[in-house]
């Protein structure tokens, strides 16, 4: 197995996200290994050593994708075992040429703590956290978008994603198996219904899904998990609710679609 490298003298998040998005591409298992904050001469020397050690035991050059700052510490692990490719500088040049500025190379610049995306983000986490699962719905106007949806279709881990990558305050309510009967808006969301958004799931997905939490329960049947959400879908359908089916789709995927679909603007860029 094909070893990946993502190294970074920052948090290494760029090197991961261009990397995997790249090997994705490609029919091959890959073994990741991500190292954040190599920032001496020392740590990049045991970084290179680590990757010379790996082509040594396996044969194959290591993949190394990179992201630094800092000139010395690149050609270090560049000298290394491995076949890198390097993310920021690939762009610098032909960026630079059209700016007409030289670039001011600053670690971790862009994950500062100090810029108000930082802020934006805390908030909008707290607001994910104090808004979860209904439990609030006297907040729902300073919300930026409600996901509604079945007890275990996603709402919970999609707001919190909304709010750390993009800043977004995201409120989220269940559906439960006690609406079914007369399925319908509360006050709280009729009165919000311009920023609702619904989630749904294959009923064998979610089943399985709720056999984790209580295994051979009324709630985790197939039969109950498709009453629930026929109920639910048609709710969306009559009330004009945007909806998306989250049952192959990652949490990044559907924050992003939510993203696209609703025109909301990230706060954190």
């Amino acid at each position: 197995m094909r070893t990946a490298f993502y190294i970074s003298d920052g948090t290494a998040i760029t090197a991961e996200v261009f990397g995997h998005a790249l090997l994705t591409l490609f029919p091959a298992e890959f073994e990741h290994v991500t190292i954040p904050f190599v920032e001496s001469i020392d740590m990049a020397q045991q970084v290179k050593q680590r990757i010379n050690d790996r082509y040594k035991t396996t044969g194959a050059k290591p993949l190394i994708f990179q992201t630094f700052v800092d000139d010395n510490l690149r050609h270090i692990i560049n000298s290394s075992e491995g076949i890198c490719y390097d993310f920021l500088n690939s762009f610098v040049e032909p960026i630079q040429r059209e700016l007409g500025i030289a670039p001011v190379p600053k670690t971790h610049r862009t994950h500062s703590i100090h810029e108000k995306t930082y802020d934006f983000r805390i908030d909008a986490v707290n607001f994910a956290l104090a808004n979860d699962d209904g439990a609030n719905v006297k907040d729902y106007d300073k919300a930026d978008v409600i996901l509604v949806g079945v007890s275990r279709s996603g709402k919970t881990p999609t707001s919190l994603y909304l709010a750390l990558q993009f800043g977004i305050k995201a409120a989220n309510y269940p559906f439960v198996e006690e609406d079914m009967d007369q399925l319908k808006l509360p006050a709280a969301l009729q009165r919000n219904k311009s920023k609702l958004f619904g989630l749904t799931i294959t009923a064998e997905r979610l089943s399985q899904i709720r056999e984790q939490r209580k295994s051979n329960s009324r709630y985790a049947s197939l039969r109950q998990c498709q009453i629930e959400l026929n109920e639910v879908e048609n709710l969306y359908r009559q009330q004009q609710i945007p909806f998306l089916n989250s049952t192959h789709l990652s949490i990044e995927e559907i924050s992003a679609k939510i993203m696209a679909i609703t025109g909301l603007k990230r706060r954190k860029i």
